[in-house]
């Protein structure tokens, strides 16, 4: 058996390891976990990942799980171009860098908006006091600000003048607010700038197809209420 990849588009790091192994014509069997249908805690997919979560990869008889680490592993096990994770010590350095804050930092915002916005109230069915959508919206907002002070600053790309995964993963992140109707690009030319290089860089029908369908989240259906109960314990830890 090659390598094969679980994943869910509905994520941002299974989108983000997706277009990584597209953009780089890494051969591989792409395993549907639809995360919205509980896939992921079936006794199946525990088996691939205890923890029951994507994106995971399994290349034979090994299995590897977090999405940086697997993003890595596919730029150490194939030729890739080496802007995506320089040899130069210092390049590389940033690129760790931006991959270590991101965790706790723009997924963790990004992610809460989504469901602050989209996923609680339309498919889980719980409401979302306006209060709390405001401290979400403005806990993104000031992130934001990081990203492009501390990150990018004056730079083409995150890490200097070649795109890299630390683009590839912020934009991933990024598209999860902008699915759930907030204009971030509005106010910040800069980062609009660097969205519209890094989606020419991926190539916009790649971008497009990865995107399809967080596009769409305002139409989910609304969740199974017997599935409901095991999501919402799973989600409240996560983004809480």
């Amino acid at each position: 058996m090659g390598l094969e990849l679980f994943l869910d588009l509905l994520s941002q790091p299974c989108r983000a390891v997706y277009i990584f192994a597209k953009k780089n014509s890494i051969p591989f069997e792409l395993r549907i976990v639809e995360l919205l249908k509980g896939q992921h805690l079936s006794e199946d997919f525990a088996l691939v990942n205890p923890v029951q979560k994507v994106p995971a990869l399994k290349d034979g008889d090994f299995t590897l799980t977090e999405s940086v680490a697997i993003l890595l592993y596919l730029t150490r096990k194939f030729k890739v171009p080496d802007h995506w994770y320089p040899q130069e010590l210092q390049a590389r350095a940033r690129v760790d860098e931006y991959l270590s804050w991101q965790h706790t930092n723009l997924r963790r915002h990004c992610l809460r908006v989504l469901w602050h916005k989209i996923m609680f109230p339309v498919v889980l069915g719980e409401p979302v006091s306006p209060e709390v959508l405001e401290i979400t919206l403005a806990e993104l907002d000031l992130t934001l600000q990081i990203l492009e002070d501390n990150f990018l600053q004056d730079k083409a790309f995150l890490v200097g003048p070649h795109i890299s995964l630390a683009d590839l993963v912020a934009i991933t992140e990024l598209m999860h607010p902008v699915s759930a109707g907030c204009p971030i690009f509005d106010s910040r030319p800069k980062l609009a700038a660097w969205s519209q290089r890094v989606e020419a860089e991926l190539g916009p029908p790649l971008f497009q197809e990865a995107h399809e369908v967080i596009l769409k989240a305002g139409d989910f259906p609304p969740a199974d209420p017997s599935l409901k109960q095991k999501l919402l314990p799973r989600v409240m830890a996560m983004i809480g």
